[in-house]
């Protein structure tokens, strides 16, 4: 009697690493975008930069430190404690400080302009340096459109200032180059996602939040009314300070560094759509039109124009 031969169920294709590395960055844009929103709410509620870098990094250290427990930190033994430090810095308590505290001299469109170029302009000028990762056209056409849709969201704020708004810009740039230099530095020294996120948490929630409970205490923090201080908790901590900082060293890992570069610059976008449900502010017709620049150059930049085609 002849066998029965039973159809295999079919097997699903892998995702490829663009595709992956796409995800990665649109949910770490996205929880960005989130943590841009809460810490605006966070300052107009009278906490002050140090207060949120408090947050991000006390409970993101305290999130990550079973890792460290059962594991200690392997980054920092294959890379030296010099490079491990480098990279805390470089993503740590410092780029929050300048990010944030930036607004108390600038206006919110030259931080939702300024910061985003710097770290893709900043990455992509890094990664052919270092990486020799030279840029194609297309990604030079992709960053440009990127650009230009930034402009026009943050529209006629790009023309509001004082006379400290200087000073504020700096601080946005300032931050946005030493993202570009986490991102960068860590691909060069092969930084496993998880093992940086983790080395970048510890280190700065073990340094931090001691010295701001010498100096300047937790008041401001501990007198957020309930609600405010644990949305604040998950989406700076954990959110932001963990997932996101996963998502994006991931998709460093997959793109690229230079490719990878681009997801900060869709963070204001992100940003303005989640303001619609939390805040009902809901985009003007211009900002419409540069939002969607910036997703189309963003595709353009991560080559999903020429993958899908």
């Amino acid at each position: 009697m002849s066998s029965i031969v039973l159809p295999s169920a079919p097997v699903a294709a892998p995702a490829s690493p663009v595709m992956k590395g796409l995800a990665a960055g649109v949910v770490a844009a996205v929880l960005w975008g989130l943590y841009l929103a809460l810490s605006r709410a966070g300052v107009v509620g009278g906490l002050a930069a140090v207060d949120i870098a408090v947050i991000r990094y006390g409970v993101a250290g305290l999130v990550t430190l079973p890792f460290v427990v059962t594991r200690g930190l392997p980054l920092a033994r294959r890379i030296g404690w010099w490079r491990a430090g480098v990279l805390a810095t470089l993503a740590g308590p410092p780029f929050v400080l300048a990010g944030v505290g930036g607004y108390a001299f600038a206006p919110l469109a030259h931080g939702a302009l300024i910061q985003p170029a710097a770290v893709t302009i900043g990455s992509i000028a890094l990664a052919a340096w270092l990486l020799r990762d030279r840029p194609t056209r297309e990604r030079l056409a992709g960053v440009a459109v990127i650009l230009g849709g930034l402009a026009v969201v943050a529209g006629p704020g790009l023309f509001a200032g004082g006379a400290m708004t200087p000073v504020g810009d700096a601080m946005f740039l300032a931050a946005g180059l030493m993202w570009a230099g986490f991102s960068i530095l860590g691909k060069r020294w092969g930084a496993d996602p998880v093992e940086a996120t983790v080395l970048v948490c510890v280190l700065s929630g073990a340094v931090l939040v001691p010295v701001v409970a010498v100096t300047a205490g937790f008041g401001r923090i501990l007198a957020l009314p309930v609600p405010d201080l644990a949305a604040q908790v998950v989406v700076q901590g954990v959110l932001s300070g963990v997932v996101a900082v996963l998502a994006f060293t991931s998709a460093v890992k997959w793109l690229g560094a230079s490719r990878a570069a681009v997801f900060p610059a869709m963070v204001p976008v992100t940003a303005m759509l989640i303001g619609i449900p939390v805040a009902g502010e809901w985009p003007t017709t211009l900002q419409l039109t540069g939002l969607a620049l910036v997703v189309a150059g963003l595709a353009l930049a991560v080559g999903l124009v020429r993958l899908l085609r």
